[in-house]
C-alpha cells in the first residue's frame, strides 16, 4: 500500500513539475518556429518579432498556475518582471540606448570608425574586435558593459567594410563573456568561487586551461574568415575629439565605476560636444558629404536619446515578459523539480561534474540570468561535489563555465537583447555567429568527460 502511495505521488510529482515547465517548453519551441521561418528565404518581408513568443508563453503561464486566484497569478508574474535585478537592466537598456543614440548623431561612432579603419588593416578587423572584446571584458569583468561600449562601433565597422553585421556584433558577445567567465572581478567568478569554498586564483587557473585553447582557436578562425574583408575605397578624417566618449567609457569602466554612471557620464559628454560642434559653427560640409553626422542643438540632443530609448522599447517588454514567466515558473516548482531529478542518479565524480554542469546549464535557461543560476545552484553543486570527490576548483569552474556558455547562447539575455538593440538586430539573427560561447561550452563538456586537467580531476 505504501509502494503505492510512493508511485501515485511520483507520478504526481513529475506532473506537476513538467507541468511547471511547459511554458519554457513552449517559448523554446517558438523561437525554434520563428527561427526555421525567418531562415525560409521566401519569408524574407516578414517580421518576427519575439515579443510573440513571449507574449503566448506568458499567458499560457498564468493560465495553468492552477491552484490560484487569477489575481494571485497575476501578481506573481508582475512580482517576476519587476524584480530588482531585472529592473536594474531595464535602467541600464534606458542609458545604453540614449549614450548610443546621442553618441551615433554626434559622430562619436563614425569618429571611432575612422580610427579604427586607420589603424588596421581590414583583414585585422575580426580578430581585433575579439581581442578588444576579450581585453575590455577581462578588466572589466562584466559582459553587459562590454557590449555596451563595443557593440556601436563593431556595428560602424560593419557597415564600412561591408561585412556582415550579424557575425561582427557576435565577436563582441561572445568576447565579453571572456572576461565574464575569467575575471577576477566578474559577478560569476565571485558567486562561483564562493559557493564553492575555493580562491579565486585557483579557479582562474583550472578555468583558463579550458577555456584559453578555444579562445585561440575561435581567434584563428576569425583571423582566417577576415582574409576576405576589402578595406574602404576612402577612410575619413578622425576627428579625435568625438572619439573622446568611447574612451572615457571605457576608461571608466575599466576603473570600476557602476556601468549606468559610465552610461550617464558618456551620454553627458556626448551632448556637451555635440552641442559645441553646433554652436561653435564648425564647418561639416565634409563630413556630411560622406553621410556622417556632427552636431545638434540642445533639443536636437534630447531628441536623439528619446529616439534610443524608444529603440529599446521591444527589449524592454521582452525582458518584462521573460522575468514575470520565468518567476510564475519558479512559484510552481520547476526549477526544485530539475533541481531533484537532476542530483537523484548521480553515481560517479564524472558523473557528478555532469550533473552540476546540467544543473547550472538548466537553471540559467530559466533564470535568463548566470549570476543567479550559479547562486541557486551553488551550495547543491558543493554537497554533490563533496560527496563524490569533485575538486572545488573544478566545479566553481563548471559552474562559471557552463551558465556563460548558456547565457551567451540564450536570445533572452540580458547581453544578448542588448546588443541586438544597439545593432538594430533581432536577437535570433546573432545567434548562428556566436562561436566562442560554443567553443568554451564544448571545451568544458571535453574537460569533463576527458577528465581535463588531469591534477584538478
Amino acid at each position: 500500500m505504501a509502494n503505492l502511495f510512493t508511485f501515485k505521488y511520483k507520478i504526481m510529482s513529475n506532473k506537476k513539475g513538467l507541468l511547471a515547465l511547459s511554458p519554457l517548453v513552449l517559448l523554446i519551441a517558438m523561437i525554434a518556429l520563428f527561427t526555421g521561418y525567418s531562415a525560409d528565404e521566401s519569408h524574407k518581408d516578414t517580421s518576427l518579432s519575439l515579443t510573440v513568443a513571449f507574449m503566448v508563453s506568458s499567458i499560457y503561464a498564468v493560465a495553468i498556475s492552477g491552484g490560484m486566484p487569477i489575481k494571485k497569478r497575476i501578481d506573481t508574474y508582475s512580482r517576476g518582471a519587476g524584480a530588482n535585478n531585472l529592473m536594474l537592466m531595464l535602467w541600464i537598456y534606458v542609458l545604453a540606448g540614449a549614450f548610443a543614440a546621442s553618441a551615433k548623431a554626434m559622430g562619436a561612432v563614425d569618429a571611432t570608425v575612422n580610427l579604427a579603419l586607420s589603424l588596421l588593416p581590414a583583414s585585422m578587423i575580426l580578430p581585433g574586435l575579439f581581442l578588444a572584446a576579450c581585453f575590455i571584458s577581462l578588466s572589466i569583468g562584466t559582459s553587459v558593459g562590454t557590449i555596451v561600449a563595443l557593440v556601436p562601433i563593431a556595428a560602424g565597422l560593419a557597415h564600412s567594410v561591408d561585412a556582415n553585421l550579424a557575425l561582427t556584433v557576435a565577436i563582441i558577445v561572445g568576447g565579453a563573456y571572456f572576461g565574464d567567465n575569467l575575471s577576477f572581478i566578474s559577478d560569476t567568478t565571485v558567486v562561483a568561487t564562493q559557493t564553492q569554498g575555493c580562491q579565486m586564483s585557483d579557479k582562474f587557473r583550472v578555468n583558463a586551461l579550458i577555456v584559453v585553447p578555444a579562445a585561440i582557436l575561435i581567434l584563428a578562425i576569425y583571423g582566417v574568415m577576415g582574409m576576405g574583408t576589402k578595406a574602404p575605397t576612402h577612410i575619413g578624417e578622425v576627428e579625435y575629439l568625438k572619439v573622446l566618449p568611447y574612451i572615457v567609457v571605457l576608461i571608466t569602466a575599466i576603473c570600476g565605476m557602476n556601468v549606468m554612471a559610465v552610461l550617464t557620464l558618456g551620454t553627458i559628454l556626448c551632448g556637451a560636444i555635440g552641442i559645441g560642434f553646433h554652436y561653435l559653427g564648425t564647418d561639416m560640409t565634409a563630413a556630411n558629404s560622406m553621410g556622417a553626422t556632427g552636431s545638434y542643438d540642445l533639443f536636437g540632443w534630447f531628441s536623439a536619446m528619446g529616439n534610443g530609448v524608444i529603440g529599446m522599447g521591444e527589449l524592454i517588454i521582452i525582458a518584462m515578459m521573460a522575468g514575470g514567466m520565468l518567476e510564475i515558473i519558479r512559484e510552481n516548482g520547476g526549477i526544485d523539480y530539475i533541481i531533484k531529478k537532476l542530483t537523484s542518479h548521480v553515481g560517479s565524480k564524472r558523473g557528478a561534474e555532469l550533473s552540476i554542469a546540467a544543473l547550472v546549464s538548466m537553471v540559467n535557461i530559466c533564470t535568463a540570468n548566470n549570476t543567479v543560476a550559479i547562486l541557486t545552484v551553488g551550495n547543491i553543486a558543493k554537497k554533490i561535489g563533496d560527496k563524490f570527490g569533485v575538486d572545488n576548483r573544478k566545479a566553481a569552474s563548471i559552474l562559471d563555465t557552463f551558465s556563460c556558455t548558456v547565457q551567451g547562447l540564450i536570445p533572452y539575455g540580458v547581453q544578448m537583447l542588448l546588443a541586438a538593440g544597439l545593432s538594430g538586430l533581432n536577437p535570433l539573427d546573432i545567434i548562428p555567429y556566436l562561436y566562442y560561447p560554443i567553443a568554451i561550452g564544448v571545451a568544458a563538456l571535453l574537460a569533463v568527460l576527458l577528465r581535463y586537467p588531469k591534477r584538478y580531476s
